[in-house]
């Protein structure tokens, strides 16, 4: 896949032993300073809005469904959920939101577990 780095904090499962299958493998690890759990504050952020606001709510069973849900939930944030520090606009809005309408429609994902509300075109 082209991969080359694998960033990660001083966890002990990040054995020696791991190191060495990876460098073995053409992938350097790049282990984190020690003491900097604000390093990657967004990307923090990002995975506990995550599990609050879906994981953390279904029953998930095997890896396609826990794909299926962070793929949908991705889809969710960045193009329904307002953002709070963009002055509550979203981040890559659909071309179809562009009218004002008179008629509100729900979008649902994850079975009504997310839901957008948008106005509907005529």
């Amino acid at each position: 896949m082209g991969k080359r780095f694998l960033l990660h904090d001083r966890d002990p499962l990040f054995t020696e032993t791991f190191r060495e299958t990876l460098a073995a493998a053409g992938i350097e690890t790049v282990r984190l300073p020690p003491k900097s759990p604000n390093l990657n504050a967004f990307a923090e952020r990002f995975v506990r809005t995550m599990k609050e606001s879906c994981l953390d709510r279904l029953i998930l069973f095997g890896e396609a469904s826990l794909r299926r849900a962070v793929r949908e939930f991705v889809a969710h944030y960045h193009e329904e959920r307002n953002h709070q520090g963009l002055g509550n606009v979203l981040i890559f809005p659909a071309r179809d939101q562009t009218t004002v309408q008179e008629r509100v429609a729900c979008r649902q994902r994850l079975g009504g577990l997310l839901k957008y509300y948008h106005r509907q075109a005529a």
